[in-house]
């Protein structure tokens, strides 16, 4: 290669590092821009060649669909499940999960591999620079660094084709090194805050909590991920002890950057196994739906307490109208918009608007908040199915904003 074209490439390398360096919020995160494709990039646009893929992004609703969806669940809201039966699923929430946890163990959701490309909040700093510097053509390298050379910021940079089934649950872990936490008599847990020098993780300088972590499916994709990262530390919990043991024995985890314990996230007066205003992100996927709406903005405001200043709360869940809500027959609805199945786990539909209140009466800023609609197809059966869900980034303000 001559000189000359050494040259321009190396200075096109310098600035699109110094872009990634210089830039504040990424155009992804920002609610007031809806990128070209932020969740996908398999668009339909001849509806006869929809059975040529499992699932196709950004799919539009008719008027039709959407009136009929209305219907359905307007149908299936009609009978209400007991007061009685309503009150013992809120009370052994924890044992339905248990069991639903030694039923399946860790086979039944499938790891979140997507949750980095859609999530690099995730990453500290320098490895967000490494992985996307792994993913970039040099294409594409070109073409940003020539924008962020013109601009002096850079936009978001071009995702991968991001083709994921939905994943609730959730997972964490710790091994004897790091379990003294989740091992802890509930009557000790609560007799104070912990000592600041004796919690885990207290050596790092950037610390994630994945609440609701089940099985580990969002978990050890992280920990793969940023095993060469000794900054970063994950917190992880689950109210299903049996949960959090399938983490602690899985051949990943690792206690020098992980500590998994059991929590009850409702319960205000059951302090976490640190203290607050210490963390950088929040990971909250496919978990909040669970817990009853009228518990929702407590679990939240708590939660944005153990943020830092400028911290991020990264939010995943299921959308109003999604098959899942259809699908539910009737005399399975506790209320509106929130219903049990039949092993007697719960599930809720969120609208975007009720994200963005619950956040930002939390005191978080909105950075994302996008409803993501896809349109799953089963090939073989020729049926065609629509999931909807909720995406939210919501930031812990500066002191000076």
């Amino acid at each position: 290669m001559c000189p000359k074209v050494l040259i321009r490439m190396n200075v096109i390398w310098r600035n699109y590092f110094s872009c990634l360096r210089i830039r504040k919020v990424p155009h992804r995160c920002q609610s007031s821009y809806h990128p070209v494709a932020p969740l996908g990039s398999r668009i339909l646009t001849d509806p006869a060649k929809v059975f040529e893929h499992n699932m196709w992004d950004h799919m539009q609703w008719s008027k039709e669909e959407e009136a009929a969806a209305r219907k359905k669940v307007e149908e299936n809201s009609a009978v209400r499940v007991l007061l009685e039966e309503q009150v013992k699923y809120e009370s052994e929430a924890s044992k339905y999960w248990d069991t639903f946890y030694k039923i399946h163990k860790n086979k039944f959701f499938k790891d979140r591999n997507w949750l980095l490309r859609e999530f690099p909040e995730i990453l500290p700093v320098g490895q967000k620079t490494e992985e996307k510097v792994k993913e970039l053509s040099w294409n594409h390298v070109k073409v940003h660094a020539a924008n962020c050379f013109s601009r002096m910021h850079c936009p978001t940079m071009p995702e991968e084709k991001n083709h994921y089934r939905e994943s609730s649950g959730s997972s964490d872990g710790q091994n004897k090194a790091g379990s003294d936490f989740s091992n802890l008599d509930s009557k000790e847990h609560r007799k104070g805050p912990l000592k600041t020098e004796l919690f885990p993780g207290s050596n790092a300088t950037f610390r994630i909590l994945e609440v609701g972590c089940g099985a580990g499916n969002s978990v050890f994709p992280i920990l793969n991920t940023l095993q060469n990262a000794p900054e970063f530390f994950l917190y992880c919990c689950d109210f299903a002890s049996g949960a959090v043991e399938l983490v602690k024995s899985h051949a990943s985890y690792r206690a020098a950057q992980c500590c998994a314990f059991v929590h009850d996230v409702c319960d205000d007066g059951l302090p976490y196994p640190f203290p607050d205003g210490i963390l950088d992100v929040i990971l909250l996927v496919f978990v909040l739906s669970s817990i009853h709406p009228d518990r929702m903005q407590g679990v939240v405001n708590r939660l944005s307490k153990l943020l830092k200043p400028g911290g991020m709360l990264l939010f995943r869940d299921y959308g109003r109208y999604d098959k899942t809500q259809l699908r539910f027959k009737r005399g399975h609805c506790l209320s509106e918009n929130f219903y049990v199945r039949g092993d007697g786990t719960r599930a809720y539909f969120f609208t975007k608007g009720e994200v963005h209140d619950m956040f930002c009466k939390a005191g978080l800023n909105e950075k994302q908040n996008l409803v993501d609609r896809r349109l799953q197809v089963n090939r073989k059966k020729k049926v065609k199915m629509h999931r909807v869900w909720v995406q939210g980034k919501f930031q812990k303000p500066l002191p000076f904003t």
